[in-house]
Parts: C-alpha cells; sequence; structure tokens
C-alpha cells in the first residue's frame, strides 16, 4: 500500500504531458483536435478519452484530470472535481434526485441549497431526528462530520445504518477531517463530499469542491452532468490545488495537533476566564467511543467556543495578533470569525477558531491575552 504522502505527489504522474517537474498552468479553454482520433461523439463509447485528449475545459481540462486522479487514490474511490463545495452539493442532488432530504446542523449554503430545491421542485426536507417517520427508498440523509461551526462529531455508522434500513442514501461531508484525520468509508456512506477549498487548498486562494463514490459508472454520470452543469474547475483554481495537495499531508497533522492542543488549554483553564468564556466545543471533548474510531488520525482543526455576550463578539477579535478576523477555514494562517457575520441559523454569541500551522505556543498567548483583556474588563 503507498501511504498518503507519497500519494499526493506522484498519483498524478500518470497524467503528464510535458517535461515540466511543476505541472503548467493550462490557460486554454479549447485544445486541437488529434487527427489521429477523428471519433463523432455520437460513437464514443464513453468521455475517456478526453483524461489525455482534452477537447475545451467545461468538459475536462489536463490539470482537472490531475486533480481526479490524486483524490481517486487518497479518497479510496471514484473522484469528481468541481468549482466549489456548494457546486459538488448540487451536483450530488441533481444526480440522486430525491424527494426527501434529511439534515441537521451543517453548513449554511448547503442548507440554502435544499432550500432552493424544495421552493421550485417541492422537495421535503426534514430533521435527522425524522428518519424514521420518514424516510423512503431514494431519499438522501445529508450528514457533516465533524460538523460546521462546532468541530463535534456524530456517528456515522449509526447514520449509516438508518439511512439504509429505509432504502435511503448517506453523504458525508467530511471537509473539517480530511484523510489521514477521518476515513469515513469504514462507517458505511454512499457518497463523500469535501469542499476542496479548505484543507486541501490550504492557502485561503482557490475554490473547489470534491465527490468521491464507490461505483464507477456513478462516477461517469456525475461527470457528464458536470458538462452540462457548467461546474469543472477552473484552470488556475486546478494549478494551485495541485500545488497545495503536494503539502497537505503535513498541514492537516500539524493544524490537528495544534488545534487540539489549544482546545486543551482553554478547557483546563475556563475557570480563569469565566466572566467571558461560555461554551467550548471540539470533538476532542466528546467522550463516546464512536469518536476516536472515526478521528483515529487526529481531531479536526476547527473548534468553536460561545462567549457571555454579543458586545464581547465584536472585541475579542479585534484583540488577537495571530488570528485574522475572517470567515473560511482550513488555510495555513490561523481564523477568528464571528460566525453571526455569515451564518443566518448560528448562536450570536459564537466564536469559529480555525486553527493554521503557527507555533501553537505563540497561538495558545494569543487567545489567552485576548481573552484576559475580555476578563478584566467585563
Amino acid at each position: 500500500m503507498v501511504h498518503l504522502s507519497t500519494e499526493l505527489i506522484h498519483a498524478d504522474d500518470k497524467d503528464n504531458r510535458v517535461t515540466d517537474v511543476a505541472p503548467p498552468i493550462n490557460v486554454a479553454t479549447t485544445f486541437r483536435y488529434d487527427n489521429n482520433d477523428l471519433v463523432a461523439w455520437n460513437d464514443r463509447e464513453n468521455l475517456d478519452f478526453m483524461e489525455k485528449q482534452p477537447v475545451y475545459s467545461r468538459l475536462a481540462h489536463p490539470n482537472s484530470t490531475r486533480l481526479e486522479s490524486i483524490f481517486s487514490e487518497i479518497l479510496g474511490g471514484h473522484a469528481v472535481i468541481y468549482s466549489s463545495g456548494c457546486a459538488a452539493f448540487f451536483a450530488a442532488m441533481i444526480h440522486l434526485n430525491p424527494k426527501r432530504i434529511f439534515m441537521g446542523q451543517n453548513y449554511h449554503g448547503c442548507r440554502a441549497i435544499a432550500n432552493i430545491l424544495t421552493r421550485n421542485f417541492d422537495i421535503k426536507q426534514y430533521k435527522l431526528e425524522e428518519i424514521e417517520e420518514f424516510a423512503q427508498e431514494g431519499d438522501v440523509v445529508h450528514l457533516e462530520t465533524p460538523v460546521n461551526p462546532y468541530g463535534t462529531s456524530y456517528d456515522i455508522q449509526s447514520f449509516a445504518d438508518r439511512a439504509h434500513s429505509k432504502g435511503a442514501l448517506l453523504i458525508i461531508d467530511s471537509t473539517f477531517a480530511p484523510p489521514p484525520l477521518q476515513n469515513v468509508w469504514d462507517f458505511g456512506c454512499d457518497m463523500i463530499l469535501h469542499s476542496a477549498t479548505k484543507y486541501f487548498g490550504g492557502h485561503s486562494d482557490l475554490l473547489s469542491g470534491v465527490l468521491v463514490v464507490k461505483d464507477e459508472e456513478a462516477c461517469k454520470k456525475l461527470r457528464d452532468d458536470r458538462i452540462y452543469l457548467g461546474t469543472n474547475v477552473a484552470n488556475l483554481e486546478s494549478y494551485l490545488l495541485l500545488r497545495s495537495l503536494r503539502t497537505f499531508e503535513m498541514r492537516v497533522l500539524k493544524q490537528s495537533d495544534n488545534a487540539t492542543r489549544i482546545v486543551k488549554f482553554l478547557d483546563e483553564n475556563r475557570s480563569k476566564y469565566d466572566k467571558v468564556l461560555d461554551k467550548l466545543y471540539h470533538s476532542s471533548l466528546q467522550t463516546e467511543d464512536f469518536v476516536k474510531r472515526q478521528l483515529n488520525g487526529g481531531y479536526g482543526p476547527v473548534f468553536a467556543l460561545t462567549l457571555k455576550s454579543v458586545d464581547q463578539c465584536k472585541k475579542f477579535p479585534v484583540k488577537l495578533e495571530y488570528f485574522q478576523h475572517a470567515t473560511s477555514l482550513g488555510g495555513i494562517e490561523s481564523l477568528v470569525e464571528w460566525r453571526a457575520l455569515t451564518d443566518p441559523y448560528i448562536d450570536q454569541t459564537l466564536i469559529r477558531i480555525s486553527v493554521g500551522c503557527e507555533n501553537v505556543d505563540d497561538l495558545i498567548q494569543d487567545l489567552a491575552n485576548a481573552l484576559q483583556y475580555l476578563q478584566d474588563n467585563a
């Protein structure tokens, strides 16, 4: 078995078209036909030829092909790349065409897409607690774990069993804990979703999403749909994502370790900030057995906390030196966000923290300084 770090650097070697060690940025949208392979579209048995002979970048292009080679290897299935995580979720919904969607706490963008489907096509939405009562054959259970913005985990196997007992399919959004932290195939899911913008991208400079399936025919259908949905990842973003994947494992393991140590510090020092710090959320604080089984490679690098007041939430980011106040997550730089600025469904006193690759002692001291300031002025 080839290890993750090696796959990240070499899984796309088979897609080399030039002698460049670093894949070139392909800005072309259209490519010259191969005069030795002039086969009419209707006579093609499949579209696999585009992996070696690109035609038009909305269909496929050299670096999107490379990305799918890497993701297929590291995510253990057949990967389809998209222009964003939202585009990937929408593609899954179009492909599966459920009559009912079961969702809990998750990324508000996926919720908004579900609302559009409900508005236009009368797709019914239910809570996760309602699977046994309402789920039927072909429905979708969409589960995000660890969940945005808390960084806490759900029992994937339990949801897989519940969904499958009703003939429904389980999609797992594993953005907050990509391999090597978590391998969700081990727990019975049917499709995996990642916002590749986050940890796979890692540098806050690209948008991308990826779906992974076990069935090759389902993969081909997803790629066919993508041609006409117009949601293939763009050329420059592909190049940037390839660059990022080469260092992905070392980054995410560092971020995981940093986050776990920071949460431990905050948990052990709650009493020092009793006028400020209210609740603390992270998978490392959970005691259920399934958490360590799922996150056997390390805990997710995102955690959340709630403060005592909205006013403290507005002041807290200003007092931080190394945590930049911005949305998104997964980059090498640590971010802090008063989540109410972008999420209409969330607790108004919640702060989401995405831990980067800085020295963990510096990050801990930075958080301690900000909390102490608020404590002294409460």
